[in-house]
């Protein structure tokens, strides 16, 4: 498989305290919050947190039967996906799909930070889940 220009939008962290997890990132390095909100389609409340260009985005469940809750549930708190920014968003979906890649949406659905997203089943890819993201309105992320 060819690599592609994908380069690295953030790591997703799933935790049970927004504001817990914060603090850690703060005493851990001087971290700034750039962005806090609620994606109602993923049932979660997520927080982003940067450091120079480096993006960590926490994500607190807002219902027990969210997503984010069973992989807290399951797994504990921890690293929950790795997300790639691409220019185009569909190419890279149809891309996928023909590299045999089980996609978990079958359209792009609008995400945190205003960002077309889609995610890839973690069977597809070694046991991790990755989000592909591209800004919906141009910007200089």
């Amino acid at each position: 498989m060819q690599v592609k220009d994908f380069p690295l939008d953030h790591v997703g962290i799933a935790v049970k305290d927004l504001d817990r997890a914060t603090a850690l990132y703060e005493a851990l390095a001087p971290v700034k919050i750039i962005a806090e909100e609620q994606v109602v389609s993923q049932k979660v409340v997520v927080r982003f947190l940067q450091q120079g260009d480096h993006k960590i985005e926490l994500l607190q469940a807002t219902d027990d039967n969210s997503p984010v809750a069973r992989f807290i549930a399951k797994r504990g708190e921890g690293i929950h996906h790795l997300a790639f920014r691409v220019k185009d968003i569909l190419a890279e979906m149809n891309r996928l799909r023909a590299e045999h890649f089980e996609l978990l949406q079958d359209k792009p659905i609008l995400g945190a930070l205003n960002k077309w997203v889609f995610f890839i089943h973690p069977k597809s890819t070694g046991g991790t889940l990755v989000e592909i993201c591209q800004p919906a309105v141009s910007t200089n992320d």
